[in-house]
């Protein structure tokens, strides 16, 4: 099974659905550009006003979709990016352990969990295209 991935349509658009496997392609390629630019170039406010802007909503198309994908809304983003920039790049404090634990319940329920099945409000389901 061969599925081609659309990728201006996974970083730049937040509607529909997409599988679990481009799902964690993007992200990680994501958090190794945060990685990377914060090795880089630390926080370079020059750089860092276009930067983050564009991961931060590249990384909110990427999880509305797989959100969706789970028949979820996709306003469940905002919790999960609230957690992660709480939490990065390593949580620190009392409070941060709830960020933790948001981010250990969006690890299961998207990298983890299959597509729903069949269609749902945001679309066909991206693998049975490919059947």
């Amino acid at each position: 099974m061969n599925q081609r991935i659309d990728w201006p349509e996974l970083f730049f658009s937040s509607s529909g659905r997409v599988g679990r496997l481009p799902f964690l392609l993007a992200a990680v390629l994501l958090i190794v550009l945060l990685a990377l630019y914060q090795s880089a170039l630390g926080d370079n406010v020059f750089t860092g006003v276009f930067a983050y802007p564009i991961l931060f909503f590249s990384g909110a198309c990427v999880l509305s979709k797989r959100l969706h994908d789970r028949g979820r809304s996709g306003w469940w983003t905002a919790v999960i990016l609230f957690a992660f920039i709480m939490v990065w790049p390593h949580p620190e404090g009392v409070l941060d352990m709830l960020g933790v634990l948001v981010m250990i319940w969006a690890i299961v329920e998207l990298a983890l969990m299959p597509s729903e099945q069949g269609s749902n409000r945001y679309g066909p389901n991206p693998m049975r295209a490919l059947i």
